[in-house]
Formats: structure tokens, sequence, C-alpha cells
């Protein structure tokens, strides 16, 4: 297992090398750049143009521009000629052009207050939605599954799938309109788009929001391998012996029939956390989703670089801890 772990782990490098070379491809493919306008919209002149993009290197040929974002190239000489080294590599997401004076990786992690915790950053506020979104879908989701198995061809049965597929068809933009007129506008119970986030109330849409969908796929998902699994020789047997039903379906049924339920929870979690472009900017949430689809309409090119090998590391750890999980939850399968 620790050799599968350490290979796995080792094969996360060359992925997230080609995921930040395809992204940097692509944001050099588009038109304009970061300093096309001020802040106030209007033309940068052409003197403070070049002055900027000598200072960020975007004066370079795009290969070195890569290189040095990674962080292989040097981008000059220390007091003593020796070459300075500054990129990922090197722990460093790149600088923001349009947050002035601030890295990357501060721009993510740090707080927005002096003395305050991770969970304030922008990616611990996406990490909490993406939690809360996660513990929503299963919340919900697993229930809705077993009980639409042990009941089923029952209107329990046909209602539980009904009430899937209608939460996989809705998007979850289509989903947040919908809760923002009814609960923001009409009925005045929820913000709709809060200044704080330090209380629970703004924090329930955008949640549900993100966990429907989920929770509608992990309903079908459980239905159709919790019946695959009551259809077995060994659930029989049990029956035959004089087992309980609860009995049976703790002990026997509800584990097995998790298996491929928790192949798709690590994604979906990381997924859920990555995932959160579109309700945290319709929410106006302070998190890592909204910066990254403001940073692409600004061109600010580390900001998307760095949100997205975050995000591809997510994923590729998520992926490997449903590896293990899968082998501790099913014994007959080993690694090696």
């Amino acid at each position: 297992m620790l050799q599968f772990v350490f290979r796995r782990t080792l094969w996360i490098i060359p992925v997230l090398i080609t995921i930040s070379l395809i992204t940097f491809v692509m944001m050099k493919s588009t038109p304009g750049g970061p300093f096309d306008v001020t802040s106030s919209g209007r033309d940068m002149p052409k003197e403070t143009q070049e002055l900027l993009m000598r200072r960020y290197h975007l004066d370079e040929p795009d290969w070195k521009q890569y290189l040095i974002y990674i962080g292989v190239w040097p981008t000059g000489n220390d007091a003593a000629g020796a070459p300075i080294f500054k990129g990922v590599l090197q722990g460093d997401l790149g600088p923001s052009y349009q947050y002035k004076g601030r890295g990357v990786t501060e721009i993510i992690f740090a707080p927005p207050s002096v003395g305050g915790s991770l969970w304030e950053s922008r990616f611990g506020r996406t990490a909490t939605l993406g939690i809360f979104g996660f513990v929503f879908g299963v919340a919900l989701g697993l229930p809705l599954g077993i009980l639409a198995a042990v009941r089923h061809n029952t209107w329990l049965d046909y209602v539980s799938l009904f009430v899937s597929t209608l939460f996989v068809s809705t998007p979850g933009f289509v989903l947040a309109i919908f809760l923002m007129i009814i609960f923001g506008l009409w009925l005045k119970w929820l913000p709709i788009a809060a200044r704080t986030w330090n209380t629970w109330q703004p924090w329930l849409l955008p949640s549900f929001c993100l966990g429907v969908g989920l929770s509608a796929f992990i309903a079908r998902l459980t239905r159709a391998t919790m019946l695959e699994v009551l259809r077995q020789d060994y659930i029989r047997t049990a029956r035959a012996k004089g087992l309980s039903q609860n009995l049976i379906l703790i002990r026997h049924a509800l584990r097995n029939s998790m298996i491929p339920v928790a192949t798709v929870l690590g994604p979906a979690l990381a997924g859920l956390v990555t995932g959160s472009f579109f309700i945290e900017s319709m929410f106006s949430f302070p998190g890592m989703g909204r910066m990254f689809v403001q940073a692409i309409g600004q061109r600010d090119y580390s900001v998307i670089l760095g949100t997205t090998l975050l995000y591809a590391g997510l994923i590729a750890v998520a992926n490997l801890t449903v590896d293990i999980v899968y082998a501790w939850l099913d014994p007959r399968i080993s690694y090696k």
C-alpha cells in the first residue's frame, strides 16, 4: 500500500505540470492582456504598459515566462551575482497584477484581518462552503437512496426517483435564482448577498445549491447498488437464518453497497470545493471561485494559474484518498 501511495503521489507532479502548461497556453492564446486598461477602465499609456510588462517579465518569450513561473528559470541575480529563482517550485504562486503588492499565495490563504484564521481566507471560505454542500448532499442522498431501495417499487421509491431526477436535471445557478427570489425577495427569510459571513444564515442558500445535485447523484447510485446487493445469495442466506431486516441492512447490505458510493465521494468533495464559481459569483461569496472568475476577466495570469494548480492538486489528493478508502472497505482489493 505504501508503495502504491508513493507512486501515485509522484504521478501527481507530471499531472500538475501538464495542467499548468495547458492553462498557460490557453491564457496566452486569448486576446488582450492584464495591462490593456487601468482600474478605471481607461486605456493605459503605452509607456506604463511597457514598464509593467518588464516588471512582471511579461516582455519575455512565452516559453521563458512559463519557466520563470514554474521556478526553473532565474528572475534575476542577487547582490553576489547568484541567480534568483522564484516560482511554484519555491512555494511562490506568483504576483498578482490586479491586487497591487500582493502575491497569489497571500491572496488565497491570508485572512482579511490581522490575527484571523485560515478559515477566514478565500481558500478557507470556499473549503467551508464545499464541506457544507458535501455534508448536505450526503445527509440527504444516502437516506433517500436507502429508503428507495428498501421500499422498491412503492410510492416512496417513485418519489425518490422523481426528486433525484429533478435535482440532477436542474443546474445549480438556475436553482440559485429561484431560491434567491423565493427566500430572499418574497419571503425575506435569508440574505441574498450578505456583507458579513459570520452567521449561519448567509451560508444556507449557497450550500443548498452546491449540495442538491450531489444528493440526487448519491441517492440514485445508493439505490442502484443497494438493490444489487440485496439480491445477492449471502443476503438470502442471512434472511434464511432468521436475521432481522434491520440487522441485514446495517451489517451486510449497507457496507457492501457503500463501496461504489465511496469511490465518488472524494472527487465529489473536491468538485464542490473547486466547482463553486457560479454559485460564489451569484451570492457575492468572498471565496476562491469568485476570485477566479474575476481574474479571468482581468487577465490576471498568476491568479488563474495558481488557482488552477491548487484545484488540480485537491482533486488529485481526493482521488488518491478514494483509492485508499476503497481498499479499506473491500479487503479483496490490494494495490501492489
